[in-house]
């Protein structure tokens, strides 16, 4: 009797074990779980999470999570009043952790281990030099200047619509498993709280969730929303889903996605650009709407912002990203030039795409 329930005690930790061992094997062999479960298992199970989840207008990962940091209290108070012991407190904190490993990597986190964005996309990996980047930066910055325009009263809604309408478009050339689940937009619970420290929206793995800040700019929003969509879709890379956002709003038949997304890679392009002799002159470029948006933007999140807040969230995303086999941590973000770059001058995969009609006329 006591070997039997030590064997049900020790099962959670013991298959978080096997977990992460399978995750080192998977590091090894990112087309297998491209195959077997980016591209097979992963989509079903976002169609039954994803189906529950939609059925709750408030985000069930925020609750979770508030339901995890309320039990720390809890469980301190039973301590202190001898209800449990040192060895069963420890025991239930070993197996929910173990729980919530198993989950993460079984629901979604594997993800983190398939193939890299220009093997999946079969994008040719560019080794551009300084005139080439400029050029492709100038004709970015034209872009975003020709689709300036204002989203201050465009509907979530609409927006939504006509981000998943992008979406299923471009699945084919993007490798997509079209629809994987329901991607319904949740506002972060403590949005103000997630403002402090500089996050614009999360995706939820436990319960397949879309969650965007209540405090994102109109003029943010198409592009925060079709970033964590690309998550839904089982793309964990930041800078995979930060370029996955901008293809998507950019060869959207909105004029305003359009704007939203190119005006979201291009402050991307100018950190990179910050060096170069010619960054005045890139400034320059800039029309007086597009730059005021991004002062608006800049000012924005900077009164929300505080630094203890920002610092600490910036570490704790840098230490997740690290451990899940993204080697640049927070910086990934940033990868989303070079994805940009090799896009731009594949001209063979650029041909794969069939664009939307476009109506840019001026509203």
């Amino acid at each position: 009797m006591r070997r039997k329930k030590i064997f049900r005690w020790w099962l959670l930790p013991l298959i978080a074990v096997l977990i992460f061992l399978l995750t080192l094997f998977a590091g090894n062999h990112r087309e297998m779980v491209e195959a077997w479960y980016s591209r097979g298992l992963y989509p079903y199970l976002a169609c039954v999470l994803s189906a529950i989840s939609s059925v709750f207008p408030f985000s069930l990962d925020d609750m979770l999570y508030g339901l995890l940091i309320l039990a720390i209290p809890v469980l301190i108070v039973l301590l202190v009043i001898r209800k449990l012991s040192f060895k069963r407190v420890g025991k239930i904190v070993l197996n929910v952790l173990a729980a919530m490993y198993i989950l993460f990597y079984v629901l979604w986190g594997f993800n983190y281990y398939r193939s890299g964005l220009n093997s999946r996309l079969g994008i040719e990996n560019a080794t551009p030099d300084r005139n080439e980047f400029v050029a492709v930066m100038q004709e970015l910055i034209e872009k975003t200047n020709k689709s300036y325009c204002s989203l201050d009263d465009l509907e979530r809604s609409e927006v939504d619509r006509l981000v998943e309408e992008s979406y299923k478009n471009l699945a084919p050339v993007l490798k997509l498993h079209y629809p994987a689940g329901i991607r319904n937009d949740k506002s972060i619970t403590l949005s103000r709280l997630f403002a402090q420290s500089g996050i614009t929206g999360y995706f939820g793995p436990f319960f397949n969730e879309v969650q965007v800040n209540k405090k994102v700019l109109p003029v943010e929003y198409p592009a925060v929303l079709a970033h964590e969509k690309a998550h839904q879709f089982g793309i964990t890379g930041e800078s995979e889903a930060n370029f996955y956002a901008w293809l998507v709003c950019s060869e959207s038949k909105s004029r305003e996605l359009n704007y939203s997304g190119n005006l979201f890679v291009l402050r991307y392009f100018f950190y990179q650009a910050r060096s170069l002799e010619t960054y005045p002159d890139l400034v320059k470029m800039i029309s007086p709407g597009v730059q005021n948006d991004f002062d608006r933007i800049r000012e924005h999140w900077n009164k929300m912002r505080k630094a203890n807040y920002e610092k600490v969230a910036s570490k704790v995303n840098d230490a997740y990203l690290k451990t899940n086999a993204i080697e640049a941590g927070i910086d990934d973000y940033y990868g989303v030039v070079k994805h940009v770059m090799d896009f731009s001058l594949d001209s063979t995969f650029n041909k794969q795409i069939i664009p939307f009609p476009k109506n840019h006329e001026q509203k």
